[in-house]
């Protein structure tokens, strides 16, 4: 933000011994960071990556632990400053492991509270995804239009603004045949034989 200096980050990374510093413009939030990505492809075995407090890294718990675990991979160390964290310990390693699994455990208290809401909305007759394309009102105008001989599916799925699929399985949702004319007629648009 406007009133955010980074000198004391700063001073604080320099006489931690850092060879070399990324200074990103973005947000933590954002999804996109360039500089984050610069630092990361740099790293070497051997390296450590120092920030200077662990928001600096991740955006989120499982954002944090998902970077630092793919550096460990590579044989990159990790060091937070001020939460004194430092994966080239043991100790350090010890309490990056324990914060992977508080991430875990987050994600799982997640999901179970969204499958208790989603059962309970579905208990009080409520059903989640996307409203249906066409209404009651418009699939019944539909299969009226459909009686008539001279309309075609298409004709009348353009109507509405949906694809003939939409006005398919809007008709069959709704209990109405997919199609309206009689089993001993046949329709041409010249006329019925």
């Amino acid at each position: 933000t406007q009133d955010q200096n980074p000198d004391l980050q700063l001073d604080a990374l320099k006489k931690a011994g850092c060879e070399e510093i990324f200074q990103e413009k973005f947000s933590g939030k954002s999804a996109a960071r360039p500089e984050l990505e610069n630092c990361l492809r740099m790293l070497r075995k051997g390296d450590v990556l120092v920030v200077w407090r662990l928001d600096r890294l991740g955006r989120s718990l499982k954002d944090l632990v998902e970077i630092v675990s793919a550096l460990e991979d590579r044989g990159v160390g990790f060091q937070s400053l001020t939460e004194n964290i430092d994966t080239v310990s043991a100790g350090g390693k010890l309490v990056f492991h324990i914060f992977g699994a508080l991430a875990e455990f987050e994600h799982s208290l997640i999901r179970e509270r969204t499958m208790a809401g989603l059962a309970a909305a579905r208990a009080r007759g409520r059903k989640g995804g996307r409203k249906p394309s066409m209404s009651k009102a418009d699939v019944r105008k539909a299969a009226a239009m459909l009686k008539d001989p001279q309309m075609t599916k298409t004709e009348v799925a353009q109507h509405f603004g949906v694809s003939r699929v939409t006005l398919n399985n809007s008709l069959k949702r709704n209990g109405y045949p997919l199609n309206p004319v009689a089993l001993d007629t046949v329709t041409t648009r010249e006329g019925t034989t």
